[in-house]
């Protein structure tokens, strides 16, 4: 499919060095959960801890993100 995101509001054409940063962006957070998942295993670790971890990181990735496509919606 060509180009999805002009049909979605609020979404632009980023540029190479932006499209290589989303891409480390997402790479380092599929490591993260990676690790995550790795330290989930082990006994007596804080599994709540752990979620929380989890979450925290899923927002800044997410932040990052946005830092990078600059979303021109809400």
């Amino acid at each position: 499919m060509e180009n999805q995101h002009k049909h979605i509001t609020g979404y632009r054409d980023l540029s190479k060095a932006e499209i290589d940063a989303m891409n480390e962006i997402k790479s380092k957070g599929n490591e993260l959960d990676t690790l995550i998942e790795k330290l989930r295993l082990i006994d007596g670790v804080d599994q709540r801890a752990i979620a929380i971890a989890k979450t925290e990181l899923q927002t800044g990735i997410m932040w990052l993100t946005r830092a990078v496509a600059k979303p021109q919606s809400f």
